[in-house]
């Protein structure tokens, strides 16, 4: 038979179960605008009956406070990290393609590339063409001609400044991420201190929920939590748990105690992927003391990280990639021969691999090279074959490629789908080489007076104070089967063996380290573009005829000029006409620029919608938790009231009964 003061121990349990809800409520409301707060809740399950002996069977012995739980179903948490990757990768997208789409619009306000192109053709053309020997004219279609070439000069330095910018924001993003890596690992490990005790951590996990929901902007996350088991008592709940946060498509970042720093590694000049990227991009490595590479072009990728790494490195896919020949490893010369079949690398106009040298992948290694030699050839079909053949660096690969790698896959650097600053400074290199070689051809084949025509536009050299001359001798744009078969045929004519003509007759154009002497029209860049200063300082130069012995009022050379802007024949640029440029690129931009807003509002919208979400679940409401004040404070009353009868019933019990 269970005790007379029975009753006042259930009485009290109740008190202590209303007590711990009345503080559980009051936690609640205090935290009401507390971001990342998980609304808590008390738990509690009658206490175990006692069997009394009598024919009512079990008496109730009160209530049992188990525990005081955080509210949250994880699956939202889920939701809302794989849908916030996409937030931030877009909300960089929309930032700088609007920069980019600033660049190259040409609003009427700012000397854009339809007004200086305009008054170049259209302007500068139609005066120069009423009086073709007029020195001050042509002095003002040179002018015409130097303001086409600082607007592309321009464009480039502020597409590099932006670069620039986005590689420091790579830096930031990185040190963000080991910032809320080391708080997650230091959150675990007072998680499970407090817990192996049997007390929920909420307040902890809390925190570190909302850590998650910052790093899943930056960069896509992966959340796994596995309970500690007890080997020797499987049965036996420890209170420890694991917790891994996988980042970047399954990269350990955080494992219970542990996390892996990343960090930042400058590029050198030997390690240049484009033709135009900045010097110092960021590499990002695992600080473990190998510096393994951080996979940032994973399929999986996502997050502001990926956003700012599409928009650095983007090249719309047109990285190098190529198979290496037959016989292709020279040993000997220490160079490696590869052919290319995409159309972007048969035409050196639309090539953006490094000139300084780089970095290349023979299989699946990884060799520096210091230059690179692209060559013409035909087969027997008179089919043409286009090649590079990379010239090794002697002092930075200890162990040199052996033949084994023949027939594998050589690239430079990554194949990224987006079209970000490289692409659209390759956009302006192609048609910048595409149109001075057109237009230039024209001022060749002409004259100026009784002088031969000079070329118009050139390039200036980046360490020199110098400007390229761009021949005849070397352009690859000219060759042809039957210019290559003359070669070999005059070659075999003197003596030479078929063999040997075929090898020396190859059309070569050597970029890279050590190349003085190789004038052609792959160095010139938009950022370098300029006008020549032999025409620049002797207007009179400009050829506007195409026969000496015409007069000096003849312009059929002008002519041929003013088609070169709109007819696709003259010049074609993506299937357009000179003129066209802008449109291209701007389309391009726009696109970009519109798919990236509309993307980010459509997964505001989805975060929203899924945080609405979470926080019907696991928010404080105002209301409910009024409601809940209310109902507890009733519980405290009657478990108070019920000691007080008690206290009354003991009273007559033992104070008055039996005296």
């Amino acid at each position: 038979m269970p005790s007379q003061f029975f009753g006042l121990n259930i009485a009290y349990t109740g008190l202590l179960a209303s007590n711990a809800s009345l503080n559980t409520t009051s936690n609640n409301i205090a935290n009401v605008q507390t971001e990342g707060f998980s609304r808590q809740q008390v738990t509690t399950q009658a206490a175990n009956a006692l069997r009394v002996f009598q024919t009512y069977g079990c008496a109730g012995a009160g209530v049992e406070t188990l525990a005081i739980e955080r509210i949250r179903n994880e699956f939202y948490d889920f939701r809302y990290w794989n849908n916030n990757e996409k937030v931030g990768e877009y909300e960089q997208k929309i930032y700088y393609m609007k920069q980019i789409e600033d660049y190259f619009d040409d609003n009427g306000q700012n000397a854009g590339f339809k007004t200086v192109f305009d008054q170049l053709m259209i302007t500068g053309l139609q005066e120069l063409m009423k009086n073709p020997n007029n020195t001050s004219f042509k002095d003002q279609f040179v002018g015409y001609a130097d303001a086409l070439t600082e607007y592309f000069n321009s464009v480039a330095g502020n597409l590099e400044k932006l670069q620039k910018d986005v590689n420091e924001e790579i830096k930031v993003k990185v040190d963000e991420i080991n910032t809320i890596a080391s708080e997650i690992a230091t959150l675990n490990k007072q998680i499970n201190t407090i817990e192996l005790k049997g007390v929920n951590a909420n307040e902890l996990r809390d925190r570190r929920t909302l850590l998650v929901d910052q790093l899943s902007q930056i960069v896509d996350v992966e959340v796994k939590e596995t309970k500690i088991a007890d080997l020797n008592n499987p049965d036996r709940n420890t209170g420890g748990s694991r917790f891994i946060v996988k980042i970047a498509g399954g990269q350990v970042l955080v494992d219970n105690f542990e996390y892996n720093g990343l960090k930042c590694v400058s590029r050198t000049d030997d390690e240049k992927v484009n033709q135009t990227d900045v010097d110092g991009l960021y590499d990002v490595v695992w600080d473990d003391g190998n510096n393994s590479k951080f996979n940032l072009y994973g399929g999986a990728m996502g997050g502001a990280l990926k956003g700012l790494v599409d928009l650095r490195d983007g090249n719309n896919g047109e990285s190098f990639s190529g198979q290496i020949v037959p016989n292709g490893v020279d040993t000997a010369n220490n160079t490696v021969t590869v052919k290319v079949d995409k159309h972007y690398l048969k035409d050196l106009n639309k090539c953006n691999l490094s000139d300084s040298g780089g970095i290349v992948k023979l299989g699946n290694k990884e060799y520096y090279y210091d230059s690179w030699t692209y060559s013409v050839t035909y087969n027997a079909a008179g089919e043409p074959e286009y090649t590079y053949t990379f010239q090794l660096s002697n002092d930075k690969n200890p162990n040199p490629p052996s033949a084994a790698v023949e027939g594998s896959t050589a690239s430079v650097g990554k194949s990224v789908t987006y079209q970000g600053i490289p692409y659209y400074m390759a956009q302006m290199n192609e048609w910048i080489r595409t149109f001075s070689q057109k237009f230039n051809d024209i001022l060749t084949s002409g004259y100026a007076g009784d002088q031969k025509g000079i070329p118009l536009f050139t390039a200036n050299m980046a360490t020199e104070n110098k400007q390229y001359f761009f021949g005849d001798e070397r352009r690859y744009d000219k060759e042809s089967y039957e210019a290559y078969t003359a070669r070999v045929n005059a070659l075999v004519a003197g003596g030479m063996s078929q063999a040997d003509a075929e090898k020396a007759a190859v059309l070569k154009v050597e970029v890279g380290k050590g190349i003085t002497d190789q004038d052609n029209y792959y160095l010139m860049t938009a950022k370098y573009f300029d006008v020549s200063k032999t025409v620049e300082n002797d207007p009179s130069l400009l050829a506007t005829k195409k026969k000496e012995g015409d007069g000096v009022e003849q312009n059929d050379l002008l002519e041929d000029i003013k088609k070169l802007a709109t007819d696709k024949g003259s010049m074609s640029f993506r299937g357009c006409s000179a003129s066209e440029f802008l449109q291209c690129v701007l389309s391009d931009v726009a696109l970009n620029a519109s798919r990236a807003e509309t993307f980010y509002s459509s997964y505001v919208d989805i975060a929203m919608n899924i945080d609405t979400q979470r926080i019907s679940i696991s928010g404080v409401d105002e209301d409910e938790e009024a409601v809940n004040l209310v109902k507890y404070q009733n519980g405290y009353n009657l478990a108070s009231k019920m000691i007080q009868t008690l206290t009354e019933v003991y009273d007559r019990l033992i104070l008055q009964t039996g005296v």
